[in-house]
């Protein structure tokens, strides 16, 4: 399978519509109506579903839609392969790739990348976001170089640096709600409480462990992966949301924050692939990074 007709494809996705692709491509539409024919021959699946002669409209098969999440991330990974090549001189230029949750934690990176700013202009940085699942799967797939998760990671397949602090938990409520007076949430505080909790920690067993209840088992009316959505529900009096500190900024706004007693913190590690061979823009990011927490590391002693 060439990777100029997974482009094809993916333009074909794209538009809905095989004239329309061929248009943006530059082919003709019996050019491009062969080349699919012949992805689809070479897989043995049909991909794509062809528009009544009344319509133009293309959708995709079940097995289209598969192909078309790997084409994405063949595509993408050959393109960051073709930079780093391309930028192995001895200058250093070039995209840092770092998968992450929302967290404070953030700042760390900012301050590694800060750094390197003024010598190396020429540095770019990729910030996507996700659970531990997505940043896993693409540092194993090679889609990102670093990723930030929490709790411990698998020491066969990756190398690790952990932060010297960790993120708190807390209840981000409205003003007027009536856990708002109190200076502290206590477990038995969420029993009775309509709760938004993060998609991704929806069964963590150190928050059930806190709470001293199966978090399935109390009243969770919504789940988040963003935390500025989650306080949007909260502001709307949907519920009470479990999120770190430092994430939603309240001054002046019609929310608050009260941190979990007993405190309840959650340690993070930045990971990558064990014999992973960098780009010298992530070498030196890395390098960067690791003198910054080993300052803050100092600092806390």
């Amino acid at each position: 399978m060439e990777l100029r007709v997974l482009q094809y494809f993916l333009a074909v996705a794209r538009e809905q519509s095989i004239s329309g692709a061929a248009e943006s491509l530059h082919l003709s539409q019996p050019t491009l109506s062969t080349q699919l024919k012949g992805m689809e021959d070479e897989l043995g699946k049909q991909l794509l579903i062809r528009g009544t002669k009344g319509s133009r409209k293309v959708t995709l098969t079940e097995e289209g839609m598969i192909l078309r999440k790997r084409a994405e991330e063949i595509l993408s990974l050959v393109q960051k392969t073709q930079q780093e090549i391309s930028n192995s001189d001895e200058t250093i230029v070039g995209d840092v790739y770092i998968g992450t949750g929302e967290t404070d934690i953030v700042r760390l990176m900012a301050k590694a990348a800060k750094k390197i700013q003024e010598q190396y202009p020429e540095i770019h940085y990729h910030i996507s976001s996700g659970n531990a699942e997505y940043v896993l799967e693409y540092l194993d797939k090679g889609l990102i170089d670093f990723g930030l998760i929490y709790g411990a990671a698998d020491p066969q397949k990756y190398e690790s640096v952990p932060i010297p602090f960790k993120d708190t938990w807390g209840v981000l409520m409205r003003r007027d709600s009536p856990l708002a007076r109190k200076e502290y949430i206590q477990p038995e505080d969420l029993w009775d409480k309509p709760l938004i909790v993060s998609h991704q920690r929806s069964d963590n067993p150190y928050m059930s462990r806190w709470l001293k209840k199966d978090i399935a088992k109390l009243n969770v009316v919504a789940t988040y992966n963003l935390v500025f959505n989650a306080s949007l529900l909260v502001d709307e009096g949907l519920g009470y949301a479990l999120i770190f500190n430092k994430l939603i900024n309240t001054n002046g706004s019609n929310l608050c924050f009260r941190p979990l007693y007993p405190q309840l913190d959650a340690a993070a590690c930045i990971i990558w692939k064990r014999y992973q061979i960098f780009s010298k823009a992530a070498e030196c990011f890395l390098q960067n990074l690791q003198e910054i927490l080993l300052l803050d590391t100092d600092a806390g002693k």
